[in-house]
Order: C-alpha cells, then structure tokens, then sequence
C-alpha cells in the first residue's frame, strides 16, 4: 500500500462518521456544481474524492438514469459511501485514474468532478492531468474548492489558510489561470465562477 493511501487512511478513519456533519458549514457550493453541471442522461459520471458518497447520492437524485462512480483513498470513507449510493465505487489515488483498471469500463468518463478535493493532492496538476486522459471527448471536468479570497482581510485569509492547513488542505491560487492555459493550448473550453466573495471557486472545463 502506497504511503499516501496509508496517510490518508490514517486522516480519515476517525472523522468517517461525522464528516457530513462537520463539512456542511464550510464547504460552500457543492450543491451549486452539482445542479449546475451539464449532465446528459446515461452519462458515466466520477467523482475523484467521493468520500462519504454524499455528492454521488444527490447526482443520483437529479437523474436516475446516470452511470456512477467514486474513487476514494480512504477504506473508511467508502464504508459509509457503499449504503447510501448504487455508484461503483475503488480505492485509489486520483493520480491513478483509470476506468479500465479501476472500475473495468472499456470506454472514458463523460463527468469527472472533484468536489473540495484537489487542494487536498500535493499533485493537483497531475491529478487534472489524468482526470483530462480518462475524460471523454466533449466531456466536463467539474471543480468546487477552497478560493483565493483575494479580497478578504489579510489576517483573516492567513487564519483560514492556517486552519486548513491542519487538515493537510493548501487552497490552490492560480487555479483558473492553469486552466486558461491548458485551453489556451488546445486542450477545451473552461468556465469559472466564485463563492461567496471568493471563499470558493468553481470551474467547468469542457475537453476538446
């Protein structure tokens, strides 16, 4: 078992229980990307970090007909996801994502979408990089995080960024600007927007 795998595991094991309940004041905008995302019934749909399956549960309510799927680096994590989501779901790191080996499908993703998860990979790049080759053309990748909040008060941003840090979360500045670049260089067409006064980002990036 990779390192990372074990990190993880050890983070998330005592916080499986309550992590709904404690996350549902601060991660902002989650229902907005989940509402907002184009979705095409029957798409094949993945969330990398999925966590407790509470995103993948409320993607199974607005249309019945998607094909789910979670990728999880926490063992626990995806014991409380199992009873409350029909997604398949894998353990695995997001660097790693592959629908054939992980998840046995012969074909990519039309969604991919990382909900408060890529500030927590120390390879961001590398994680949007495979989510780009296991996405289908035409397909969207889907992001919600941490924000830069340019325009807070300095001694609050820093408390903040502070804070998260103790949970291993470094929000990602610059973001919309390397997902210009990669359409700049010929790879889609990204859309972004903010939460709350830039607390959070959202951005949509739609594969070439």
């Amino acid at each position: 078992m990779s390192d990372a795998l074990v990190r993880m595991e050890r983070m998330y094991r005592p916080q499986a229980r309550l992590y709904d309940l404690t996350r549902k004041h601060y991660l902002l905008g989650r229902d907005r990307l989940l509402e907002t995302m184009p979705l095409r019934p029957g798409d094949f749909v993945c969330e990398v970090g999925c966590g407790t399956g509470r995103n993948l549960a409320r993607l199974e309510r607005r249309d019945p007909t998607l094909r789910l799927f979670g990728l999880d680096a926490s063992a626990a994590m995806l014991e409380r996801a199992r009873p409350r989501t029909r997604a398949r779901l894998a353990r695995g790191l997001a660097e790693a994502l592959d629908p054939a080996a992980q998840f046995g499908l012969d074909r990519p993703f039309d969604r991919i979408v990382f909900s408060y998860a890529l500030s927590m990979f120390p390879d961001w790049r590398g994680a949007l990089g495979q989510a780009l080759t296991a996405l289908h053309p035409g397909g969207t990748i889907a992001i919600v995080d941490f924000g830069e909040q340019r325009d807070w008060p300095r001694p609050l941003k820093r408390g903040l960024r502070a804070w998260l840090r103790r949970f291993d979360v470094n929000p990602i500045d610059g973001l919309g600007e390397y997902l210009d670049g990669l359409a700049s260089a010929g790879a889609g067409r990204v859309e972004t927007g903010i939460v709350a006064a830039g607390y959070a980002q959202l951005a949509f990036f739609e594969k070439t």
